[in-house]
């Protein structure tokens, strides 16, 4: 099997497993359970994300201006401060400690 072989099936198989969720009941859906499981599966899967973005690099764990930077912006969200100025703030303390490095 080629790897565009593989392409298409796998985009088949995507397709399948999303035209399924429109057979999914609607009633099953409106409970409190599986509605909060379905909220704090997507903020755990964008959590999961944002840490093998800043800490992965290929096979190990990379310890750089990320880290920080990543820290600073958690804190600033925890404070309720606008996210223009969390970006603004973690892109110049990477920048900075880029610049001392």
């Amino acid at each position: 099997m080629t790897i565009w072989q593989t392409i298409i099936l796998a985009s088949i198989a995507v397709l399948a497993l999303k035209l399924l969720g429109y057979l999914v009941p609607p009633a099953l859906v409106e409970k409190p359970t599986p509605a909060r499981v379905a909220n704090l599966l997507t903020v755990a899967l964008l959590a999961a994300l944002i840490v093998v973005q800043t800490v992965g690099g290929g096979q190990g764990i990379v310890l750089d201006a990320r880290v920080p930077a990543l820290v600073v912006a958690a804190g600033l969200f925890a404070l309720r401060v606008p996210f223009i100025v969390v970006v603004g703030a973690a892109a110049l303390v990477a920048a900075l400690i880029r610049l001392w490095t």
